[in-house]
C-alpha cells in the first residue's frame, strides 16, 4: 500500500486546459489560454494537457505547436501532453500524449511510436491515462505507462453527470506502482487529503484557471 503523502514531498502538478471557460469571443479566450499555459510553466508546473477538443485535427496541431514554443520558453522542465492525438503530439513535438477511456492501448502507441518516430521519442515520449476505476487502474499498471489520473474523485464542478469516486476508491487506486494523480473537483483546500492517501499529485481545470497558479504551488508544495 501507498504510504501517506508528506506535504514536504513535492507534490506533482497537472493543468488541463480549456480555453472555453475563460471570459471573449475566441481571440480573447485563445489569448488567456496561451497567457494561462505560460504562467503555468513559469511557476513550476509539471505537466500541461493540451486538451481542446473541439479544434479540428488541423488547428489542435497548429495550437500545440504555438504552445510548445511557450512552454519550452517559460521552463526547462514543464512537460506538454496533447489530449488523445498521438499524431498531433509528434507533429508538433509536444512530449507525449494523454490517453482517455477508450482509446488505443498503451502498448499500442508505444509500439507505433517505435515504427513513426524511434528517435524522436525513445525514452522520452511520456504515456499518460485517465482512470476511473480499479479495474483501469490495474490495466493502466499492466501497460507501464509513465503515471494515470484518477477521477472525478470529488466529483465535477457544475455538472452532476459523473458520481464522485471518493478518496477511499482513490486510496485504493493509489497502491498501483505507477504515480497516480487525483482530478475531480480537486481545489486547495481538498487537495491534502488526496496526497494523504497515497495521491502522487492533483490534476485539474479549474484548480489552476480560476487561480493564480503561484497560489496553488505554494499551497500544495509548502511543508
Amino acid at each position: 500500500m501507498s504510504a501517506p503523502h508528506n506535504m514536504a514531498d513535492r507534490c506533482l502538478l497537472y493543468y488541463i486546459t480549456d480555453r472555453s471557460q475563460f471570459r471573449g469571443g475566441e481571440q480573447d479566450r485563445r489569448r488567456a489560454l496561451l497567457d494561462k499555459i505560460a504562467e503555468g510553466a513559469r511557476d513550476g508546473v509539471d505537466y500541461i494537457q493540451l486538451r481542446e477538443k473541439d479544434l479540428s485535427g488541423r488547428e489542435l496541431e497548429m495550437l500545440a505547436r504555438e504552445v510548445v514554443g511557450i512552454v519550452r520558453q517559460n521552463s526547462p522542465s514543464t512537460r506538454l501532453l496533447i489530449n488523445s492525438r498521438v499524431d498531433v503530439a509528434l507533429a508538433a513535438g509536444a512530449d507525449g500524449v494523454h490517453l482517455r477511456a477508450g482509446d488505443v492501448a498503451p502498448s499500442e502507441v508505444a509500439g507505433m511510436l517505435r515504427a513513426v518516430a524511434p528517435a524522436q521519442t525513445a525514452g522520452n515520449f511520456i504515456i499518460a491515462a485517465s482512470c476511473h476505476s480499479h479495474e483501469d487502474v490495474t490495466c493502466a499498471e499492466s501497460e507501464a505507462i509513465d503515471f494515470a489520473v484518477f477521477a472525478p474523485v470529488f466529483g465535477k464542478s457544475g455538472t452532476r453527470q459523473a458520481v464522485p469516486a471518493g478518496v477511499a476508491a482513490l486510496r485504493q487506486a493509489c497502491q498501483a506502482k505507477i504515480p497516480i494523480l487525483a482530478l475531480g473537483g480537486v481545489t486547495m483546500k481538498n487537495a491534502a487529503s488526496c496526497l494523504d492517501v497515497g495521491a502522487a499529485g492533483v490534476a485539474g481545470i479549474r484548480l489552476f484557471q480560476e487561480n493564480k497558479i503561484e497560489d496553488v504551488v505554494r499551497a500544495l508544495r509548502t511543508p
